[in-house]
């Protein structure tokens, strides 16, 4: 049997949690990072080890993962005082799984190939569920032999894997993905709002139509959550209007207006002055129908 090899993880939010448990739970050795170190509690009890800083856990760890919140705690990570390339050895693999700036990912690239390492970016989609589940889909950018050597690391937490070129490409995937669900949101909740003021059976609706042409997986997944007024995060808004943000600054720059885009953004800025940034995106049907009842 090949030896296994060292693995560090820094970020145990929502969904990096689920993602470094499966990893411990595939028998790697895991040591682990965190602002709050409480959040490791259920990983430590498992028998992954503590890092005190991302550069301790750069010097013991083979494959380094991260998956924090937002582009400036990537940077923080990779390049502070305390940061991973403060502490980092040659021929070491940096996988950045965060949500997080396609021009960040070309520089942390540049940085870990000066140092003799490897890094890819690899963010993810399919929320809470699919972090819990290992269903996600993992859109990767970087070398085709550091992703065909850590592709069986991500296939345990993740079910469509694929690589589409070079550092911040797999970013630049996740924007096309962000700019998709934007638009669909607020079709799924007018869509919902609509049913609702009909009087149908919105939960009957969701059952027909989302297994029709109109099914998507904002309208049944996150469907019967707005029913049930269920408003906790598999996927918080902050974190949405983050992402929306670097999409709307990436398109800026190739010259593209996205008027979709720019609307969606709006709304959750609506949702986010409301008070609802550390709610579940599917909130966005709440602040609607509230801004309707005026």
């Amino acid at each position: 049997m090949p030896r296994q090899p060292s693995i560090g993880w820094i970020g145990l939010g929502v969904m990096g949690l689920s993602m470094a448990n499966h990893l411990l739970d595939s028998g790697l050795s895991l040591s682990v990072y965190s602002r709050t170190k409480k959040k490791a509690d259920p990983l430590l009890s498992k028998g992954a080890s503590w890092a005190s800083s991302p550069a301790e856990l750069a010097e013991n760890s083979e494959y380094i993962f991260s998956m924090v919140g937002y582009p400036r705690d990537v940077e923080n990570i990779y390049f502070e005082d305390n940061g991973i390339f403060n502490n980092l050895a040659e021929g070491r693999t940096l996988i950045d799984m965060t949500t997080s700036s396609p021009v960040l990912a070309e520089r942390i690239a540049l940085r870990a190939k000066e140092m003799g390492s490897f890094s890819m970016d690899a963010p993810v989609s399919g929320g809470d569920m699919g972090a819990k589940n290992a269903s996600l889909a993992i859109m990767c950018g970087g070398d085709q032999t550091i992703y065909d050597q850590s592709l069986n690391l991500l296939q345990i937490m993740g079910k469509n894997v694929q690589l589409f070129g070079p550092a911040g490409s797999g970013q630049r995937v996740k924007m096309a993905n962000q700019i998709l669900i934007a638009s669909t949101m607020i079709g799924t909740v007018e869509s919902l709002l609509y049913a609702e003021q009909s009087n149908l059976d919105v939960k009957k609706v969701i059952a027909l139509i989302g297994q029709g042409a109109a099914g998507c997986w904002s309208l049944n997944q996150l469907g019967p959550r707005m029913i049930n007024e269920d408003w906790e995060p598999g996927f918080y808004v902050k974190h949405f209007i983050k992402d929306m943000g670097i999409a709307l600054e990436d398109t800026t720059k190739m010259g593209l207006e996205l008027k979709g885009l720019e609307l969606a953004m709006t709304f959750y800025k609506q949702v986010e002055k409301a008070g609802y940034s550390e709610n579940g995106t599917q909130v966005l049907i709440k602040v609607l129908k509230d801004l309707n009842a005026k």
